[in-house]
């Protein structure tokens, strides 16, 4: 079998597929047309976000048999049609739950404990310490938004706190020795802490707007390391405005590129066009994020460790073997 790899991923990957038989290919540079047009000789293509494989793209990979996403979301690839046409998805959130279970841990700790704020104003010769007064995670309760993989590596993480951790997913009986499964509704009763951990699906797409943020009872903390485009932005900026969001980290933005290049235009001082229009393109509520001290932003790197690089390949490998071996 032949398998063509889109994106460069840990060295293991490919060296371990090659022990195992399978002849690899990598093609990082070539446009996605060029792709096309070679495709068909593949049975397997390993990507991570480099571009959408879409219909006309597995249309033309007459000979795909399986496709292995490096990464924990397949949200990239038109998986219905994939599965259409007999072709195997593989994702990887095994190699990368713990990652984002200690940066959503990370995140929220920061943020209690003002630690961006204070380091900024150390560094800037303030020493500010009544102003950077924390609070406790311990008798607070988490809620916890979708409890797959990386809901279940969050509420592990939590299990040294004296916190009660509630988790709400579509799913009926995923609660375990870490989070009680709950409603929406008593979980937006009692969350004082609320972390996002669901995929990106036609179901999350803009869930929490203005209208899902106002039905929780206190204000409350709100962490979001699952997809950016589950959040519509400028409702989180009101809320956070009103009080009725008391901080937000955000390791994920929906102004992200499928590709994850730069946001937007990057500031040049120097040159007032050039400010002028990254002004113009840069949305209003994401300005505000950038300058309040209750928000914490991350570049979508909560699974992006140097471990998880080692086991997102290792996972991608053994679930080949698994499958076609």
């Amino acid at each position: 079998m032949k398998i063509l790899h889109l994106d460069t991923n840990h060295p293991l990957l490919i060296d371990q597929l090659n022990d195992l038989g399978f002849v690899n290919h990598e093609d990082y540079k070539s446009s996605r047309a060029d792709i096309e047009e070679k495709i068909m000789v593949y049975d397997g293509i390993i990507i991570r976000s480099r571009f959408t494989i879409d219909r006309s793209f597995l249309d033309a990979a007459t000979n795909l048999k399986f496709i292995g996403r490096v990464g924990a979301g397949l949200e990239n690839i038109d998986c219905d049609y994939a599965q259409q046409k007999g072709v195997h998805l593989i994702a990887a959130p095994e190699g990368n739950r713990n990652a984002v279970g200690e940066h959503t841990l990370g995140m929220l700790l920061s943020l209690f404990n003002k630690l961006n704020k204070a380091d900024a104003e150390v560094r800037q010769g303030r020493w500010l310490r009544e102003d950077n007064r924390g609070i406790e995670l311990d008798g607070k309760t988490v809620g916890l938004i979708g409890y797959g993989n990386m809901g279940k590596a969050f509420a592990k993480k939590l299990r040294g706190f004296d916190v009660e951790v509630l988790c709400y997913d579509i799913k009926n009986g995923v609660a375990d020795e870490n989070a009680k499964q709950v409603s929406l509704t008593k979980l937006q009763e009692k969350a004082d802490v609320v972390s996002l951990h669901t995929p990106q699906t036609p179901l999350t797409m803009n869930m929490i707007n203005t209208e899902f943020i106002s039905a929780f009872e206190k204000p409350f903390w709100f962490l979001n390391t699952a997809r950016g485009k589950s959040v519509v932005t400028a409702d989180l900026v009101a809320a956070l405005q009103s009080g009725k969001i008391l901080g937000a980290g955000l390791d994920v933005l929906e102004y992200e590129k499928a590709s994850f290049e730069n946001l937007f235009k990057r500031r040049d001082v120097s040159n007032k066009i050039e400010t002028k229009e990254m002004d113009e393109e840069m949305p209003k509520a994401f300005r505000y994020l950038i300058s309040a001290e209750n928000v914490l932003l991350s570049p979508h790197v909560a699974g992006w460790t140097v471990e998880s690089k080692i086991k997102l390949a290792q996972t991608i490998v053994d679930k080949i073997k698994a499958k076609f071996c």
